[in-house]
């Protein structure tokens, strides 16, 4: 699986390998203080973004026991709204640290821990809000044209 976006989508395996990265990377930083470390989950995800490529998705895809087929595969649209939401709390979270503003690195990181914590709980924060937001735009435009 060479491309994130797939048109066949992400066996939720991967998707949730990908998580507890997230999940474990905010923990170590949290809990050691040395920061930087978020900048591992900030570069898979920000490379899943730009080049359709996730390192940690890739280095992970060895460890399917079975056919992509057997696998309950995640849409890779909704997967990229996440990581949107990801890359940009891991961000934050960074800068805010690196700025020497601690109160919102907290903030950020454990925001974007909490959402991956959830995620591989199995309710997807990011999907409720992708939903929402698609429905209050198709709600917005059939009002427009029913006036």
């Amino acid at each position: 699986m060479n491309k994130v976006s797939s048109a066949q989508g992400i066996p939720r395996p991967l998707v949730k390998i990908n998580q507890a990265f997230i999940v474990i990377s905010v923990l170590v930083a949290l809990f050691t203080g040395i920061y930087w470390i978020l900048a591992f989950p900030l570069a898979a995800g920000l490379s899943g973004l730009l080049f359709g490529y996730n390192p940690v998705i890739r280095l992970a895809s060895p460890l399917l026991t079975k056919e992509r087929s057997a696998y309950v595969l995640e849409d890779p649209h909704q997967q990229q709204f996440n990581q949107k939401i990801a890359v940009f709390c891991l961000a934050a979270g960074l800068i805010s640290f690196l700025a020497g503003w601690t109160i919102a690195g907290y903030i950020f990181t454990i925001m974007v821990a909490v959402a991956a914590t959830v995620a591989i709980l199995g309710f997807c924060i990011g999907c409720f809000i992708h939903y929402q937001w698609r429905m209050y735009s198709y709600r917005r435009k059939q009002a427009t044209l029913h006036k």
